[in-house]
């Protein structure tokens, strides 16, 4: 996929996710075509189940079209909106269970899960993640490890304080001196 048809394809689903806002019902029909596969591998990494990506899947897309009036494109792409609607339900579905996966996926899970390159591999190439990983670098490593933690793996801020040996207000609050230090060096 070259540059422009990307930059096409975010810009469609930027628009239908608006629409969708507006309840639009065929841009939100578009906006979960276009999404789903890449959402269900989100839900999928951190459950570590089929059935309960699933759940998560839906209860997300649920919220999406209860929230989609709040997306802000100037705020966010829509994938990473997207992705952070279907991360929040499946970290909600790992706390309501109380534990933490840790059997293998499936194979036949792996199957249903897009090949194509993640929003995430495109980010990862472009200025953009260049730019974040400059950030994250600037953090201190307490900070660094713990936000990476717990958005690129899915962790919650009792897992990271368990992690870390450290009460939980400490955890909440070293993540969240490193977030506004990220959106201070993202400003820049």
């Amino acid at each position: 996929m070259d540059g422009d048809s990307s930059a096409d394809a975010r810009a469609a689903l930027r628009t239908a996710l608006v629409a969708t806002g507006h309840g639009d019902r065929r841009a939100f029909a578009l906006v979960y075509q276009r999404t789903s596969a890449k959402l269900f591998g989100v839900c999928l990494r951190i459950l570590g189940s089929r059935n309960e990506a699933e759940d998560a899947l839906q209860e997300a897309y649920v919220n999406v079209w209860r929230k989609a009036a709040g997306y802000d494109p100037a705020k966010s792409s829509p994938i990473s909106w997207l992705a952070a609607l279907a991360r929040n339900k499946a970290i909600d579905r790992l706390r309501a269970r109380g534990t933490r996966a840790h059997s293998p996926i499936d194979e036949e899970a792996m199957a249903l899960v897009d090949p194509a390159p993640s929003a995430t591999d495109r980010i990862e190439a472009g200025e953009d993640a260049r730019r974040l990983g400059g950030c994250i670098d600037e953090l201190e490593d307490k900070q660094r490890g713990a936000i990476r933690a717990a958005f690129f793996d899915g962790a919650t801020y009792a897992e990271l304080a368990t992690r870390g040996g450290v009460p939980l207000g400490t955890m909440k609050s070293w993540v969240r001196r490193g977030l506004m230090r990220l959106k201070e060096c993202l400003e820049r």
